[in-house]
């Protein structure tokens, strides 16, 4: 899985936003993610696996497997169904 082209996550005063690019921005809509989900972001911007991110997860901040997990699964839910995930 990967992020799809067209989209772009930015950090303006401390927050990271996902902006589609091109065609009309609907500002409900908007995604925005806290440093944990930028961090994924980053390594979902080139093609990676759910075991990788969880091993990317539990390398990085101290946290469990099983909530790094569940926090991922709900990331993954949330960003598919906006349309930013390529299987």
């Amino acid at each position: 899985m990967r992020i799809k082209d067209g989209f772009l996550l930015r950090e303006t005063a401390g927050k990271f936003i996902v902006l589609p690019l091109g065609g009309e921005l609907d500002l409900g809509s908007l995604i925005t993610l806290n440093e944990t989900g930028a961090f994924l972001w980053r390594l979902m911007e080139t093609e990676t696996t759910k075991e990788a991110l969880v091993e990317a997860l539990l390398a990085e901040y101290d946290v469990e497997k099983a909530r790094a997990e569940a926090d991922l699964e709900a990331l993954l839910a949330k960003m598919s169904a906006a349309g930013i995930l390529e299987a």
